[in-house]
């Protein structure tokens, strides 16, 4: 066996989820998962899923979707279907369009060449969690082009709030 040799791109993406993985549970004050999709094509069945830890519930928090695109995405919005479950609870979903950009001031967030990075929240407050535990996340694009071109990644952000 040669350990020396060039490591596979599975073998990185495989490595690099592992360590998040282990991240993802512990307590934290901002949280942030994010989700390459392959061929920058994301299919509707594909849903993108997390976890985070919950232990402060006297803090009040900020949720967020992250999306990254290329300039060649062919929409100004992103419809998402975002599940959010509580510990020992059922996962309660909400449908959100989100405007990615407009023909006048172009893209909205971060861009670096042909690709932007844009986090919207999904709560307008922050928000306080009343128990303590596992949160489970999930994300499914409900556009109508399927599978939908031009996506990069897809995330979710968890952050306390300085309110």
């Amino acid at each position: 066996m040669n350990f020396f040799r060039k490591p596979r791109v599975a073998e990185l993406l495989l490595s690099t989820l592992i360590v998040f993985s282990q991240w993802s549970c512990n307590n934290i004050d901002n949280y942030e998962w994010n989700t390459p999709i392959e061929n920058h094509s994301w299919s509707s069945n594909q849903k993108i899923s997390g976890s985070f830890n919950i232990e402060d519930t006297s803090s009040l928090y900020n949720l967020s979707v992250i999306v990254r695109h290329t300039d060649a995405y062919n929409y100004n919005n992103i419809w998402l279907k975002v599940g959010l479950q509580f510990p020992n609870d059922t996962l309660q979903y909400k449908k959100v369009n989100f405007s990615l950009g407009d023909d006048a001031n172009g893209w909205e967030g971060v861009g670096m060449g042909d690709i932007w990075e844009v986090k919207k929240r999904l709560n307008t407050q922050p928000v306080k969690f009343s128990k303590k535990g596992i949160y489970h996340f999930e994300l499914a694009n409900l556009m109508r082009e399927d599978p939908l071109q031009q996506i990069i990644s897809v995330g979710f952000s968890v952050e306390k709030s300085a309110n």
